[in-house]
């Protein structure tokens, strides 16, 4: 069977997305016998583009001229383009309003998320995806197929999982009512709130979920802040 040839670049953001592959180390091993890395840099300091990709893992917003130019071109050497983490999906963590970034000249730019510049065939969702997610999704693209999208909010795992609910029992700011779920309810399972690093769940009910913040003290302007340290105000 003919290996792919995957191309896994990052823009700005911290590598975690990257990493996270990274540390699959039990299978990597297995991957290579069905994946050919011709382009990942994190991994191999003297990588340089190539022609042609079967597939493109894109993690990062795009703050830069320069970094807008590379992903188009990327994009058209890439038969499928997977947008990998918050700050790709969302813009994440960098598109949050705060203090400009500094940089040389005209080259910064408001950073934006992927599908603001280039067609994305797939998302996966988190700050950083979770380690199964991944290799699931490699998984699939060997057969050919995306995984299914998620249409579920973090609440709904931690209802399986039996969590005590942080929001109702506790009183505290959890986001998990309008986070995309797919990380096993993460953080409520450890007694921490969630804080909506997936991005929002479709078709949310948001006024019904406001209303019930309200109910324990959390006012639209505390909820959407505290959503939008992954997923910027401007997208809600």
């Amino acid at each position: 069977m003919k290996k792919l040839r995957l191309a896994i670049a990052g823009f700005t953001a911290c590598s975690g997305c990257q990493l996270t592959l990274l540390n699959c180390e039990a299978e990597l091993l297995q991957l290579a016998q069905h994946f050919e890395f011709s382009y990942f840099p994190l991994a191999c300091s003297t990588a340089k583009p190539d022609d042609m990709y079967d597939a493109l893992l894109v993690e990062g917003c795009i703050s830069t001229i320069a970094e807008e130019c590379f992903l188009q071109e990327l994009r058209q050497k890439s038969g499928v383009l997977i947008a990998i983490g918050s700050c790709a999906a969302n813009g994440g963590i960098p598109a949050m309003p705060i203090k400009p970034m500094s940089g040389k000249g005209e080259d910064i730019t408001p950073p934006r998320p992927l599908h603001d510049l280039v067609r994305i065939d797939r998302t996966l969702y988190g700050c950083p995806p979770e380690k199964h997610e991944i290799l699931a999704l490699l998984s699939d693209l060997l057969r050919g197929v995306f995984p299914p999208a998620l249409d579920y909010p973090v609440c709904t795992e931690c209802t399986m999982r039996e969590n005590r609910c942080l929001l109702t029992q506790n009183r505290q700011l959890c986001l998990g009512a309008l986070t995309l779920g797919g990380c096993n309810a993460r953080c409520p399972s450890l007694s921490v709130p969630c804080e909506g690093c997936r991005g929002p769940v479709p078709d949310a009910n948001i006024p019904a979920s406001l209303k019930c913040y309200a109910e324990y003290g959390y006012d639209t302007e505390t909820v959407m802040d505290r959503l939008g340290r992954f997923f910027p105000r401007e997208n809600q």
